[in-house]
């Protein structure tokens, strides 16, 4: 390589690159504290089915100096039918969530295991929680708020049933629901911050560096119902984030006075990298570590660790 004729600023840039990356390895290797999730899902069975949200949050953990615990929770141990079927099995999953320092719920296709993830969005918001739903995870959290707190007590999605009398999820229009191939809403699309007062200063928005227009990859058939948006966000919980096409598809949502309670339709764990982690999974990494505040602050976070990651 000394004999290579490597432009000045570019050979900077490799040898930072290269301390980055040694930083990150050490971290690997070290005895960090540990950050502990919950992923609260269906197929947990199998963990390679979460293999892009695992790496996500490896990836978030090491950024924020911290080693990524998972606890794995199947959906439907937490729900009321294992109690009274199992109740070693229901007593169990509930512990391992609740001693977690935050919850994910990722995506997933099929009723099983949904009112569980809909008690796990529940005990999330109640107990502020640090919580990110990725796809259904962003479904479930906007049925348990409509049904709890905007009194839409039978709100369901129309993809479990479609004949409930409230649907808070609901199939995308442009698509037929009587054909199941190639229909999907899939690949990079673009997601526009809101222009308004809490839309402008959301965590989210600040996790993503500011910017009023991101693109993430999306798999999805169903959506939020745009007819009851206005009745959830008047009582706290704001979807700061829509499609740019049409302003009309619920993408981000945050709510209020919640130490970090945020959804994504998308699918932000497709995207992340070791140096450069999602930003909803890092928002949720810090926000179970407690140094969310201090990295929005824009204070350092490294005290013992040699290297500065770049995030």
């Amino acid at each position: 390589l000394g004999q290579l004729d490597i432009p000045s600023e570019i050979a900077h840039e490799g040898e930072q690159l290269w301390t980055q990356w040694r930083e990150f390895a050490r971290r690997h290797t070290r005895s960090l504290d540990r950050a502990t999730i919950a992923v609260v899902g269906k197929y947990t069975d199998l963990a390679d089915s979460y293999a892009s949200v695992v790496k996500a949050l490896e990836h978030a953990a090491l950024n924020v100096n911290r080693k990524i615990q998972i606890n794995w929770v199947e959906a439907s141990d937490l729900e009321e039918a294992t109690m009274h079927k199992d109740p070693l099995k229901y007593h169990e999953a509930w512990q391992r969530m609740c001693a977690s320092d935050g919850i994910l719920v990722p995506g997933g296709f099929g009723e099983r295991g949904v009112e569980g993830m809909i008690l796990a969005a529940k005990w999330a918001r109640e107990h502020k929680l640090p919580y990110l739903g990725i796809c259904l995870g962003m479904q479930v959290a906007v049925i348990e708020f409509a049904r709890n707190m905007c009194g839409m007590a039978n709100a369901f999605s129309a993809e479990f049933d479609k004949d409930c009398e409230m649907p808070a999820v609901v199939f995308m229009p442009e698509i037929d629901p009587t054909t199941m191939g190639g229909t999907m809403r899939l690949g990079s699309r673009p997601t526009k911050f809101q222009d308004t007062e809490f839309a402008r200063a959301c965590m989210i928005k600040q996790l993503y560096g500011g910017k009023d227009e991101v693109h993430e990859r999306h798999r999805h058939r169903y959506e939020v119902n745009p007819k009851i948006v206005d009745d959830l966000e008047s009582k706290g919980l704001h979807f700061v984030g829509r499609d740019a096409e049409t302003g009309e598809r619920m993408e981000i949502l945050e709510l209020a006075d919640h130490p970090y309670f945020v959804a994504a339709q998308y699918h932000p764990e497709y995207i992340t990298r070791p140096l450069s982690p999602s930003p909803p999974f890092l928002g949720l990494l810090l926000a179970a570590s407690k140094q969310l505040d201090a990295y929005l602050a824009g204070q350092d976070l490294v005290t013992e660790a040699e290297t500065k990651l770049k995030m």
